[in-house]
């Protein structure tokens, strides 16, 4: 409870604080604002304005090699967003209901790349898949290569912990008389799991491959090492940033794909929030 000796509680703190909130609002959206009105201007990115158009949308639209990087875009982040959702829910379930040997190291490992620079990570990957096709080739013959398949490896990576730190809360809160009881019902472990476990777990499951497949679809860094030939929409929107012709439609495609990651973000936080409100809060220990 808030005294009157309490910063917080004074009006010119609350005042302060709520500048503060409107300044970083104004810092954090204003440029994304900015950006919108240009997708629908008449003319190059640049004030003044010359009109309301939607060209831009219809040429970036017929503009196949754009729309062939957003469709890479997609089966990436939906590919690696699955598997990373499949391995959050066992990791999940090791940390939180299992004990063994070495649990803080797997944690540790589990939760690095959160503090790894997404560089190091390309790097590091593009040196892994480079010694294996060299081994492979002087072994077997054969050559992978980079292209989706290590830009995807690379993904799941970065979204684990998030798919993670997503699963593990709503876990905690659900009881394990819920397991014994469908033991006593007869059910196996499997059976327990993938009847029981797996449908209370399921808001915190979308939500974790909403987030990773946010994460996925607009990283940059990883996928520039990885790949290759297929290049993804970021990469693809980077390199074409150079091509002043191309800029009112990637200015376009990047207006639709901000208000589809807004959406996909919002539609997570509102699983969260359903599943906190179904389960209820955290009791103390």
């Amino acid at each position: 409870m808030r005294t009157a000796d309490d910063p917080a509680a004074s009006t010119g703190a609350r005042r302060l604080l709520a500048l503060f909130f409107l300044g970083l609002v104004l810092f954090l959206y204003a440029p994304i604002a900015v950006l919108a009105v240009f997708s629908f201007n008449d003319g190059d990115v640049a004030f003044p304005l010359q009109g309301f158009t939607l060209h831009w949308y219809r040429d970036a639209l017929t503009n196949a090699v754009l729309l062939g990087a957003l469709r890479r875009s997609v089966v990436v982040a939906t590919a690696s967003s699955l598997i990373a959702v499949a391995l959050g829910v066992l990791v999940a379930t090791a940390l939180v209901r299992r004990r063994f040997a070495g649990k803080p190291i797997v944690s540790a490992l589990v939760f690095s790349p959160l503090v790894v620079p997404y560089l190091v990570f390309g790097v590091s990957l593009l040196v892994i898949f480079t010694a294996v096709d060299k081994v492979l080739t002087e072994t077997m013959g054969m050559y992978i290569g980079l292209g989706l398949h290590a830009v995807v490896v690379g993904h799941v990576v970065v979204s684990l912990p998030y798919t993670v730190l997503t699963i593990m809360p709503l876990l905690e809160r659900l009881s394990r008389s819920l397991d014994e009881a469908a033991r006593d019902l007869g059910a196996d472990a499997w059976q327990t799991f993938r009847r029981v476990t797996v449908p209370l777990l399921m808001p915190a499951i979308v939500s974790s491959f909403l987030i990773a497949f946010t994460l996925s679809f607009d990283e940059y860094a990883i996928a520039s090492f990885l790949s290759g030939t297929q290049p993804t929409w970021p990469v693809y929107l980077f390199a074409q940033l150079r091509v002043p012709s191309l800029l009112p439609q990637l200015v376009a495609v990047s207006s639709i794909v901000l208000v589809a990651s807004v959406i996909l973000v919002v539609s997570a936080e509102v699983g969260r929030r359903v599943a906190e409100r179904r389960y209820g809060a955290p009791t103390p220990a």
